[in-house]
């Protein structure tokens, strides 16, 4: 590995912040594609390392591996660095977002980006699905677990950490033997365990605290209790904040929990960031950027803590057969689980009711096809951005 300059690092942080499109799977892509294959400043052993364990983890996986990353490169400094920048722009369009939303109602714009950059997003996370499975596919074990990986989640037949585990058991029970004993850091894993255990006692303690103090409190109760247990992506917790913020609190109406998804989906950053968005239409008037802070920083915080506590640890077991075999089986399976949620996304914005959107089929073929050609990101996203203003003028 060759790391830059924690001041270049950063600036490539944030620009990342501005161009992470594409939910979970087109992030993951991204930095693989920028850190591992353009720039090599991560090597793909490392990366796959870090992957397996924070899609392991609660929260945002996109955001947790740039932290990792970030911490790889500069240490801790660096991780938090890493993590701040990847979900900075994202906050600050989604403050913006609700005062337009709140001031204005609809926005054209809003209705724009939809049509056009949701099928390239598309595109992107078929062109990341196919990057990322000819990087760890490699034997038919290896496709039979994607292929089984795959109908689990679509299924819905086990949890998402539940198979990961399965897969890693798998992975385990198949390890070469070590050549010789290698000393477990058990004072260490105790220690780490110990601080991690603290932290989410004090910090779910305090969510629950908060909530009989007004409605703040509330959004704090809500997106704490849900960081600990957002296991399997956005796309796994967003039912609970629905049933939170619509029936239990009512926040919000169904109709805007759905324009916030929309948002969500069509905006850099973690999907998860909708719960910013939420926050601000949740608060009491006057105070949607107290309410949108709120929730961020009660979604994100755990998610720093367990990669600046676990990643130390993870990374002495790199070179283990014992771990790097059932890594092994764990990314096979993560290849299943990309693409599950690939074919999620396809059928929702290129088959919406069950009909194909012919325009919208089209745009996602034609930005796979130059992403393919070696069109850049920005470049693709610029297209379809152009793409939905066109569709949005002609009403197609």
């Amino acid at each position: 590995m060759t790391p830059p300059s924690l001041a270049v690092a950063s600036r490539f942080w944030l620009k990342l912040g501005f161009i992470s499109f594409g939910g979970p799977a087109g992030q993951i892509a991204l930095l693989r594609e920028e850190l591992v294959e353009r720039r090599g400043w991560i090597d793909s052993e490392h990366f796959n390392h870090a992957l397996a364990y924070c899609m392991l983890l609660p929260g945002p996986e996109a955001q947790q591996l740039a932290t990792y990353l970030g911490w790889l490169l500069h240490g801790r400094r660096g991780g938090i660095i890493a993590g701040l920048l990847f979900i900075l722009p994202s906050l600050l369009l989604m403050l913006l977002l609700g005062w337009l939303y709140v001031r204005f109602g609809q926005s054209p714009a809003a209705s724009a980006i939809k049509l056009g950059v949701q099928p390239v997003v598309i595109a992107l996370v078929a062109m990341a699905l196919w990057r990322f499975g000819s990087k760890s596919l490699h034997g038919p074990q290896a496709w039979s677990l994607a292929l089984a990986a795959f109908a689990i989640a679509w299924w819905a037949l086990l949890p998402i950490p539940l198979l990961l585990l399965i897969a890693a058991g798998l992975g385990w029970w198949q390890r070469p033997a070590a050549a010789t004993n290698t000393p477990r850091p058990a004072l260490a894993l105790r220690r780490r365990l110990l601080f991690i255990l603290v932290f989410v006692a004090a910090f779910l303690g305090l969510a629950v605290a908060l909530a009989p103090t007004g409605r703040l409190g509330e959004i704090a109760s809500v997106c704490g209790k849900a960081a600990l247990v957002s296991f399997g992506g956005a796309y796994a917790v967003l039912p609970y904040y629905f049933d939170a913020a619509v029936r239990q609190y009512q926040w919000i109406s169904a109709p805007q929990m759905l324009d916030a998804l929309a948002l969500g989906e069509t905006t850099p950053g973690p999907l998860i960031m909708v719960l910013a968005f939420v926050g601000y239409l949740a608060a009491p008037a006057g105070q949607g950027w107290a309410g949108a802070l709120v929730a961020t920083l009660f979604t994100f915080l755990p998610s720093f803590v367990f990669i600046l506590a676990g990643a130390p640890l993870v990374e002495a077991t790199r070179h283990l057969p014992s771990v790097r075999a059932p890594l092994a089986t764990m990314a096979a399976a993560i290849v299943g689980l990309i693409a599950q949620l690939a074919l999620l996304l396809s059928l929702h914005v290129l088959l919406p009711q069950g009909r194909p959107d012919w325009p919208a089929l089209l745009l996602a073929l034609a930005g796979f096809v130059l992403l393919w050609r070696g069109w850049s990101v920005l470049k693709v996203l610029a297209l379809g951005l152009l793409a939905g203003l066109l569709r949005t003028a002609l009403a197609i």
